[in-house]
């Protein structure tokens, strides 16, 4: 079975950012409350990013999100974005932003369930949704500068890690 986390069996020959590539951003940067942080852990060939904290909707904030900038545009052909990720139960949102989200609050989203064990989850480019009505319905492959994982919403505590965020 193809491996999305290794450059040869992803789309284009994409290869994923590294986990300490990502950055931590909380809706602290709009004046939210939310606390939290990304982490890079676990041993060699289990190493992965924990992004852990407290989820607050007070003051208009509302999430704690770890994202990475993508150096190379993904390949056309791309069909959506696979991750390799765990958590506490709780649903969490892949965000993806293109050279058309200008404003800092445009992104397109796509969620997913978390369990306790490892698994990859598959999220099409169909199934993101774009924030604003001045956004594309779906994001061209194409077109993305960055993806993020991101705890957003509602008031909980996050607990979500993964491995990778590649492409099929």
């Amino acid at each position: 079975m193809p491996d999305p986390s290794r450059a040869g069996d992803s789309p284009g020959g994409y290869a994923p950012p590294p986990l300490d590539s990502y950055r931590f951003f909380s809706d602290r940067v709009m004046g939210g409350v939310s606390t939290g942080a990304a982490r890079v852990t676990g041993s060699e060939g289990a190493r992965h990013l924990a992004l852990t904290g407290s989820v607050s909707t007070e003051n208009r904030g509302g999430f704690i999100q770890a994202r990475a900038d993508i150096d190379a545009s993904f390949p056309a052909e791309a069909r959506g974005v696979v991750i390799r990720v765990r958590g506490n139960g709780q649903r969490y949102f892949v965000h993806l932003r293109t050279r058309g989200t200008i404003l800092p609050w445009q992104y397109y989203q796509a969620g997913f369930e978390t369990t306790p064990a490892w698994r990859e989850v598959r999220l099409p480019f169909v199934d993101f949704a774009s924030s604003g009505a001045f956004l594309r319905d779906t994001p061209r492959p194409e077109t993305v500068t960055s993806l993020a994982v991101v705890a957003y919403g509602r008031d909980h505590e996050a607990d979500v890690a993964f491995q990778w965020i590649g492409l099929y």
